[in-house]
Formats: structure tokens, C-alpha cells, sequence
């Protein structure tokens, strides 16, 4: 399918916005029943993985998320720098993120996968490219990293709490460079059904170490869907250095309703 141009993506309808609650409290709520299934997902290989919140929150929001990766196998790492207020929060360039993704690369000796949900997807593919050989992957989830920056329900609330001008020439300029292909594999998680930002801007461009994959779901459940879980434990559970696209054959076809890329 074609997407639309940078200009005419616009934020998501505000009925849709303020059905973002229940529908993610639906999803947290389908995670008993799944449980079974999340524990069929491929099993890590011990290598170490950072997990970066989304705007406002902190670790709390990600708690979930990394305890399902550890009990896979992984060495889940919170981000442990607060509330996400945006790179100017945490350094003039994001800073004490690049020193906490260079310490775990240096304790472990080994490249770390990056799992960012929203914001913390749009920073980790920044951080991605300040020390590309520390990563091994980034996997965002609803992070627009692409498009038109207005275009989410939220604009206001993150201007007035980061400082950074959505219209500024260097907020334009680093988006500018988080659209193109990142240094490392990447796949973009998102739902058409996203209620806080545009899901058009959250998509990854083509390319050979690229991958979308859409689920159903709300934007603020993300990090709970049991369909991104699986998804996420699928992607780190990859050896390094034979990333490949997602498998969406058989019954997944159900579960992810789109594939691969979009033109």
C-alpha cells in the first residue's frame, strides 16, 4: 500500500485517543490466558537487553516486559534514568544514555539489543547510531521516528515538559536522520489502532535488515499486548549476525495482519 506524505499524516482522531485506556487495560488484562503460549516463544541466548520507556513514564511501565524477556533466557536491563523527558533530560544529546548502553556493552562483553516503546524507541534508534557496535538490534514499539512530527495527540504536553520545539530546526534535523535506515537491524512494532501518535510515522523504511510488524492493539498497551511480547521474545531469540524478517506463515497470519514493508 502507499503511504501518505510527510504533510498529510495527521495525529489520530481524539474518540479513538480516549478509548487508549480501556483498550490497554483489555490487553493487560489477556496476558493470563496467553501466558501459556508467551512461554512457548524461542528461548534467549543470555545476551543482555535494554529496555527504554515510553514519554513520562519509567521503569515501572516496563517492569513486565522484563521480567517475560528474563524468564526467556535474556539479561534484561532497566533503563534506570527516571521519567523519560525526552533527550534533553538526560544530557544535551542524551548523554547518560549512551554511558548506561556502553556500560552494559562493557560489563557483558557482549552487543545490546535496544527494546524502546514510543519515545524511548525514537532515542534508542539515535543511541543505535552514536555506538552502533554495541548494538546488536533495536525493536521499537509505536515510536514515530518518521513522518510528520505534529502529528500526535500529545504535541503540547511534550513540548511543555521536554523544552525541545517540535518545529525546531535540530529537533527536524535529528528526526530527519531517526527516518533513515539505522546502522544495526531494526523492526518497527505498531498498530494501526495507535490512539497518541500517527501510526504512519512509525513504520521502518525498506530495507534488507528492516521489518513492520503490525499487531492490534492501543498505543499506551503496547508493552503488555501478548502479541507484541511473543513478537519481541522472537526477535531477540535471533543468533547475532543472522537477523531475518519476521515469519508471519500458518496461524501467525491471524495474530500480525500485515507484513514486511510499506509502499
Amino acid at each position: 500500500m502507499a503511504t501518505p506524505a510527510r504533510e498529510a499524516i495527521t495525529p489520530p482522531s481524539k474518540l479513538l485517543a480516549l478509548t487508549e485506556l480501556p483498550r490497554a487495560l483489555a490487553e493487560l488484562g489477556s496476558l493470563p490466558w496467553a501466558s501459556p503460549l508467551l512461554m512457548t516463544a524461542p528461548r534467549g541466548d543470555g545476551h543482555p537487553v535494554l529496555v527504554l520507556p515510553g514519554f513520562i513514564t519509567s521503569d515501572v511501565s516496563t517492569s513486565l516486559l522484563r521480567r517475560y524477556l528474563t524468564a526467556l533466557g535474556h539479561d534484561a536491563h532497566a533503563w534506570e534514568l527516571g521519567r523519560n523527558l525526552g533527550p534533553k533530560a538526560i544530557g544535551r544529546q542524551g548523554e547518560r544514555l549512551v554511558q548506561r548502553l556502553r556500560t552494559i556493552h562493557e560489563r557483558t562483553g557482549r552487543r545490546v539489543s535496544l527494546v524502546g516503546w514510543s519515545l524511548g524507541g525514537v532515542m534508542a534508534r539515535q543511541v543505535a547510531r552514536r555506538l552502533p557496535d554495541a548494538v546488536r538490534q533495536v525493536i521499537s514499539l509505536g515510536s514515530p521516528f518518521a513522518g510528520n512530527p505534529s502529528a500526535t495527540n500529545v504535541r503540547q504536553a511534550y513540548e511543555d515538559l521536554t523544552g525541545q520545539r517540535l518545529t525546531d530546526p535540530d529537533t527536524i534535523a535529528q528526526l530527519t536522520e531517526s527516518a533513515t535506515v539505522p546502522p544495526v537491524p531494526s523492526t518497527a512494532i505498531y498498530t494501526r489502532g495507535d490512539g497518541i501518535v500517527a501510526w504512519q510515522n512509525c513504520v521502518e523504511p525498506a530495507a534488507p535488515t528492516t521489518d513492520n510488524i503490525e499487531v492490534l492493539g492501543s498505543h499506551c498497551g503496547l508493552g503488555v499486548n501478548p502479541a507484541v511480547l511473543y513478537a519481541i521474545a522472537d526477535r531477540l531469540a535471533q543468533p547475532e549476525g543472522e537477523w531475518k524478517p519476521f515469519e508471519r506463515s500458518g496461524l501467525r497470519a491471524l495474530v500480525y495482519p500485515s507484513s514486511g514493508h510499506l509502499h
